[in-house]
């Protein structure tokens, strides 16, 4: 038997990668990332930039999904780690002092009365644990989420998701979770019953194409939950630690739901954790006495390493005014980009809210090869322009990104959070080189290689 060890694995090649990739990993996703180009291998990255092995500089303006607010690699967070190296980082018997100190600054954080901190390892887990809680608490089962929206895929996670695409071939999920239009109060009045033990939702629906609500959509929400004594779980993993010019995106309206999740951002991109924090009343209803105490924990949750990386990173996010930052910047970048939206037809809406933005595209729904094709080029341009775009951005224009998944036809930009004016310019400018260069998405779709448009079309 014959390992590799660290020194083997960072001489590994380009083909070496693909190979191994296919064979031990994902085979269905390398085949997608070599379609389209997305198959470099990156070898150092820094703050907003990455460079693959043949020595090229890309900017990230895909971030992690929103994981990198701090940037790629931030100095502050190892520093922090590096004082927290010989600590017991995962001892079960004793209680722990650095997600002591975490919770706190959650509870600092964070608005109202919430104050109860349950550390995990992802978004998903996070979410799983506050619908869990919910549910205990009020001894009710239905759980209300919003059509198009993302919040894991674990089980529990994803039958509160809103895209039936990732639930085909799961079912039965968890039963008694329901969905409505995201942004209709009024949908979310008729749904609720004397059954409904939770409402959860994005404060800006990411994965669903960066859909920002109508103004005073989550404070409705939040009094429709306090009215009918239902958990409003606000679902913070994207939107949270400064992403949208807030340090949480509840305070645009003001508002205290009963539980709010975090991760991503929260291990500052070195470290994966996931959290939710609730109310004395809730956490005391689910898990208050001695004998429930360990109805819901986790192995890693909380570990030494993970939540100093948190302290680090909310400290950081704060002592460098990046919610402010992300707010300048991002007003300033989506102004940019309207003037896009004026110019280039191929552009549908530019939207979002800070350093979380999203440009939906038009589908050739009206031109002839649409007819030609009995309406295919428009169900694959809804599918795949996005990508198209971001391949064109990576392997032209040395500039990161992704279509959302519950709306592939939107690219993100999700640059980290210390990204500068010069780099917005650059990422505005390159796009706007390559709709002149590919007007259309017929132009675009081939340039990006008459391979992968033969694939995208046989799989449709």
């Amino acid at each position: 038997m014959e390992l590799i060890n660290i020194d083997e694995t960072l001489e590994m090649t380009r083909q070496e990668l693909r190979t191994k990739h296919n064979n031990y990993l994902n085979p269905g996703f390398m085949k997608m990332l070599s379609l389209l180009g997305f198959d470099k291998k990156f070898v150092r990255a820094e703050g907003t930039k990455v460079w693959d092995d043949n020595g090229i500089e890309y900017l990230d303006f895909l971030g992690g999904y929103g994981s990198l607010n701090l940037g790629h690699n931030p100095e502050e967070v190892f520093n922090a780690l590096d004082k927290i190296k010989g600590s017991p980082n995962i001892l079960q018997a004793a209680p722990g002092t650095f997600n002591a100190a975490l919770a706190e600054n959650l509870a600092a954080i964070t608005p109202g009365n919430l104050q109860h901190s349950f550390f995990c390892n992802s978004g998903a887990e996070a979410v799983e644990g506050a619908v869990k809680l919910a549910r205990r608490a009020t001894g009710k089962s239905k759980v209300i989420s919003a059509k198009g929206s993302f919040h894991g895929k674990t089980m529990g996670s994803l039958s509160v998701s809103g895209r039936d695409k990732f639930k085909a071939g799961y079912f039965p999920l968890v039963p008694e979770c329901t969905q409505i239009p995201y942004g209709d109060d009024e949908a979310l009045r008729e749904e609720i019953d004397e059954n409904t033990a939770a409402v959860i939702l994005e404060p800006v629906m990411g994965e669903g194409g960066v859909i920002v609500p109508p103004e005073g959509y989550l404070s409705t929400v939040s009094e429709i939950c306090s009215q009918n004594n239902i958990v409003f779980i606000l679902d913070e993993i994207q939107t949270g630690l400064g992403r949208t010019g807030k340090m949480l995106a509840c305070e645009w309206e003001q508002i205290t739901p009963d539980i709010i999740c975090f991760a991503k951002s929260l291990g500052g991109g070195v470290f994966p954790i996931g959290a939710f924090i609730t109310t004395p009343e809730l956490w005391n209803k689910a898990y208050g006495r001695m004998e429930e105490a360990l109805m819901h924990t986790s192995t890693f949750g909380g570990n030494a390493l993970a939540t100093g990386a948190s302290i680090a990173t909310i400290n950081s996010i704060l002592d460098n005014n990046l919610p402010e930052r992300a707010n300048e910047h991002g007003e300033y970048f989506i102004n940019s980009l309207k003037q896009l939206d004026d110019k280039h037809d191929m552009i549908k809406e530019v939207r979002g809210q800070g350093l979380l933005i999203g440009i939906e595209f038009n589908s050739p729904e009206k031109s002839v090869l649409n007819k030609l094709s009995k309406g295919m080029l428009e169900k694959v341009s809804q599918e795949y322009t996005g990508a198209f775009v971001a391949e064109k951005l990576q392997n032209e224009y040395q500039v990161l990104t992704a279509f959302t998944l519950n709306n592939p036809n939107v690219i993100r930009l999700e640059p980290p959070l210390i990204v500068d004016k010069e780099q917005i310019d650059y990422v505005v400018d390159s796009l706007d080189k390559l709709l002149d260069h590919h007007g259309d998405f017929f132009k675009l779709a081939f340039s990006s290689g008459k391979k992968a448009v033969s694939s995208f079309f046989k799989r449709d």
